[in-house]
């Protein structure tokens, strides 16, 4: 029988909220040499994640859209509402602000190791968050259990 993410992932993986001081959930990522954190709410339901990223992209800084004025009126090439949202995301203090909230990928815990890995290379992740069925976070599959779990049983 093929082994499932159950039998792979790490369980009760580190979580925080969306009101994590976001100092805080740093300190957790730089302590625990991880790349990534899931974010749950008060139920355990998974609504985001924090990863290297986002909060590489923060000390990048926020790009003003380029614009051009024309008789006193500022016309923006590009939306400013995204500025916006990425100028409100580099200023958070809190997890729930710079969290991304789309960009995660998840999979349910029967579901095959060979199919966790292709979801892996094909939506270029290094990790899944593994949920129930009723969105509670359960666990979590990066890339290196995978690797881990290959050296570990070379005949499968």
């Amino acid at each position: 029988m093929p082994p499932t993410v159950a039998q792979i992932m790490t369980a009760d993986p580190i979580a925080v909220q969306p009101e994590t001081a976001l100092q805080e959930a740093i300190q957790i990522l730089a302590e625990r040499r991880i790349s990534g954190l899931p974010v749950v709410d008060q139920s355990g339901k998974l609504v985001g994640v924090l990863s290297e990223s986002d909060l590489v992209w923060r000390e990048a800084g926020v790009t003003t859209p380029p614009y051009i004025t024309i008789l006193d009126s500022v016309i923006y090439l590009q939306n400013p509402a995204k500025y916006e949202r990425d100028l409100h995301k580099a200023v958070g203090q809190t997890v729930g602000e710079v969290m991304s909230d789309k960009d995660f990928v998840t999979i349910a815990p029967d579901a095959p190791l060979r199919q966790a890995a292709q979801l892996i290379q094909e939506r270029k992740v290094t990790r899944l968050l593994v949920v129930d069925s009723a969105q509670t976070l359960i666990g979590i599959l990066t890339r290196g259990d995978i690797v881990r779990f290959m050296a570990s049983h070379p005949d499968e």
